[in-house]
């Protein structure tokens, strides 16, 4: 196999025309050219020189080696140099997927960290819910995916995380949301969700959905759901009007104008975990690495987990 190093050395031969010549351009000894060119011959299966008692001469073989040495090494030391720009922060991209609600808190700041650190490396946001935020991970089309899931319910086995890299970024508490003039609205202490049960209600996501009724159904009533959808300010708006009333996360009310409505503190309490999601060899990469821990500072803001940040 033909190695970079010795297509180097054939190209000082052929361009000073002696071994020893070659070796002073290079900076080593006579023997140690001389021995790489047997190497370089040997890896060719072919002679690529012809020594004379005068001269030196290259043959046939020895020629097209060294025209297409040129580009070879000029394409090796292009990588090179690019692959050290990425090791250092000089270059790279990182790929995030992320629900609404940690696009809109969590992925600024470490977005904004990452500009000011390292104003080389691209980033890119798509936003998706779980599971499909999970399956663009897989599937090659984003390199750290924020996700979440309910700590009370148990986790279905085609959603399972074991075979990637889990950073868990904060536990993030779900909030009652009533309109102003509700019973509940300015109540001191926890409100229990049953006290809810003669409601219309507001969903979520899918995932969402799911997990209102599971808990309404543990509190021993279906919830009548009148109206769904993905989109919190909406949620919060529709509330607002009275048309019924819904739980949201703490981060998704960060970033909703909260007016008309009044937060009420639920009983049991409802929590979902919040984390970044990387494959395993992803996580060696250094603008992912540095991204996880960056978005490991932002969920600390939000009360997470302390991960120093270098």
């Amino acid at each position: 196999m033909m190695e970079a190093r010795h297509l180097r050395v054939l190209r000082a031969v052929a361009r000073t025309g002696s071994f020893s010549a070659a070796a002073r351009e290079l900076g080593c000894t006579q023997p140690a050219v001389s021995q790489q060119m047997k190497a370089l011959e040997a890896s060719a299966g072919t002679p690529l020189l012809v020594r004379g008692p005068r001269e030196m001469r290259m043959t046939e073989a020895g020629e097209a080696l060294v025209r297409h040495a040129a580009g070879i090494i000029a394409g090796l030391t292009a990588a090179e140099e690019e692959i050290a720009a990425i090791a250092g922060l000089r270059a790279g991209r990182v790929r995030l997927a992320s629900f609404p609600s940690g696009s809109s808190t969590l992925v600024p700041s470490a977005v904004a960290d990452m500009r000011a650190r390292h104003p080389g490396t691209k980033v890119s946001l798509v936003e998706a819910e779980p599971p499909r935020s999970v399956e663009l991970l897989r599937a090659g089309d984003c390199d750290i995916t924020l996700a979440f899931r309910y700590v009370d319910l148990p986790v279905p086995a085609e959603e399972s995380w074991a075979d990637l890299v889990v950073l868990p970024l904060l536990t993030d508490r779900l909030v009652g949301v009533v309109p102003e003039g509700h019973r509940l609205a300015g109540q001191e202490g926890p409100a229990g969700i049953e006290e809810l049960a003669g409601e219309q209600w507001i969903a979520g996501c899918p995932r969402c959905r799911r997990h209102l009724v599971e808990i309404c159904e543990r509190a021993g009533f279906t919830p009548r759901i009148d109206f769904a959808t993905d989109d919190y300010p909406a949620v919060v708006g529709l509330v607002a009007a009275g048309l019924g009333v819904a739980v949201l996360p703490d981060l998704a009310l960060e970033s909703v104008r909260q007016k008309g409505v009044a937060m009420v503190e639920m009983r049991p309490a409802v929590e979902r975990e919040v984390v970044a999601l990387t494959l395993p060899d992803l996580a060696h990469v250094p603008a992912v690495d540095m991204m996880l821990g960056l978005l490991t500072r932002a969920g600390l803001a939000h009360g997470g987990r302390p991960v120093p940040v270098s």
